[in-house]
Protein backbone atom coordinates (compact mmCIF):
# COMPACT_ATOMS: atom_id res chain seq x y z
CA UNK A 1 0.00 0.00 0.00
CA UNK A 2 2.73 1.96 0.97
CA UNK A 3 4.80 1.69 -2.52
CA UNK A 4 1.34 3.18 -4.09
CA UNK A 5 1.75 6.30 -2.71
CA UNK A 6 5.63 6.53 -2.35
CA UNK A 7 6.98 3.82 -5.01
CA UNK A 8 10.78 5.63 -3.68
CA UNK A 9 10.29 4.91 -0.35
CA UNK A 10 11.30 8.50 0.67
CA UNK A 11 8.56 9.47 2.97
CA UNK A 12 7.61 5.88 4.61
CA UNK A 13 8.61 4.74 8.05
CA UNK A 14 8.43 0.75 8.20
CA UNK A 15 7.31 -0.18 11.64
CA UNK A 16 7.87 -4.38 11.99
CA UNK A 17 5.34 -5.47 14.83
CA UNK A 18 4.94 -8.56 16.49
CA UNK A 19 9.17 -9.26 15.79
CA UNK A 20 9.22 -11.53 18.81
CA UNK A 21 6.33 -14.10 17.02
CA UNK A 22 8.65 -15.03 14.30
CA UNK A 23 9.51 -18.77 14.00
CA UNK A 24 12.62 -19.97 16.00
CA UNK A 25 16.11 -19.77 13.66
CA UNK A 26 14.74 -16.46 11.90
CA UNK A 27 15.12 -13.26 12.41
CA UNK A 28 13.76 -9.57 10.71
CA UNK A 29 17.58 -8.16 10.24
CA UNK A 30 17.48 -8.17 6.29
CA UNK A 31 14.48 -6.06 6.59
CA UNK A 32 15.23 -3.82 9.17
CA UNK A 33 18.38 -3.03 7.66
CA UNK A 34 16.28 -1.75 4.66
CA UNK A 35 18.05 -4.90 2.63
CA UNK A 36 14.67 -6.09 1.22
CA UNK A 37 12.83 -2.87 0.47
CA UNK A 38 14.91 0.59 1.38
CA UNK A 39 12.84 3.23 3.46
CA UNK A 40 14.96 6.73 3.42
CA UNK A 41 13.64 7.20 6.92
CA UNK A 42 14.21 3.55 7.89
CA UNK A 43 12.74 0.75 9.51
CA UNK A 44 11.78 0.22 13.45
CA UNK A 45 10.98 -3.28 15.36
CA UNK A 46 8.63 -3.06 17.84
CA UNK A 47 7.94 -5.92 20.40
CA UNK A 48 4.20 -5.11 21.33
CA UNK A 49 1.82 -5.78 24.33
CA UNK A 50 0.19 -9.11 23.52
CA UNK A 51 -3.68 -9.80 24.24
CA UNK A 52 -3.24 -11.65 27.31
CA UNK A 53 -0.90 -8.39 28.69
CA UNK A 54 -3.30 -6.32 28.13
CA UNK A 55 -6.28 -8.51 29.38
CA UNK A 56 -3.90 -9.31 32.22
CA UNK A 57 -3.00 -5.43 33.37
CA UNK A 58 0.48 -5.08 32.42
CA UNK A 59 1.33 -1.67 32.62
CA UNK A 60 3.00 -0.14 29.71
CA UNK A 61 6.06 0.64 31.55
CA UNK A 62 6.36 -3.07 32.34
CA UNK A 63 5.65 -4.38 28.74
CA UNK A 64 8.38 -1.72 27.65
CA UNK A 65 10.55 -3.23 30.27
CA UNK A 66 9.87 -6.62 28.77
CA UNK A 67 10.91 -5.33 24.75
CA UNK A 68 14.27 -3.99 26.42
CA UNK A 69 14.97 -7.66 27.76
CA UNK A 70 13.66 -9.50 24.73
CA UNK A 71 16.01 -7.43 22.39
CA UNK A 72 18.82 -7.57 24.88
CA UNK A 73 18.56 -11.69 25.01
CA UNK A 74 18.22 -12.06 21.40
CA UNK A 75 21.13 -13.59 19.56
CA UNK A 76 20.60 -11.60 16.35
CA UNK A 77 18.97 -8.39 17.65
CA UNK A 78 21.07 -8.02 21.13
CA UNK A 79 23.69 -6.01 19.09
CA UNK A 80 21.12 -3.24 17.73
CA UNK A 81 18.86 -2.76 21.07
CA UNK A 82 19.72 1.03 21.02
CA UNK A 83 17.96 1.33 17.64
CA UNK A 84 14.57 -0.91 18.42
CA UNK A 85 11.44 -1.11 20.63
CA UNK A 86 8.88 1.42 21.01
CA UNK A 87 11.30 4.27 23.01
CA UNK A 88 13.55 4.41 19.81
CA UNK A 89 10.82 4.83 17.63
CA UNK A 90 8.56 7.68 19.82
CA UNK A 91 12.31 9.43 19.41
CA UNK A 92 12.77 8.82 16.01
CA UNK A 93 8.92 9.62 15.04
CA UNK A 94 9.57 12.90 16.76
CA UNK A 95 12.49 14.11 15.52
CA UNK A 96 11.10 13.45 11.95
CA UNK A 97 7.81 15.41 12.67
CA UNK A 98 10.14 17.75 13.55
Amino acid sequence: MAREVDPHGERTVGVVTKIDLMDEGTDAMDLLQGKIYPLRLGYFGVRCRSQKNIDDGVPIAKAMEMERIFFEKHPKYCSFTDRLGIPYLSVSLNKILI
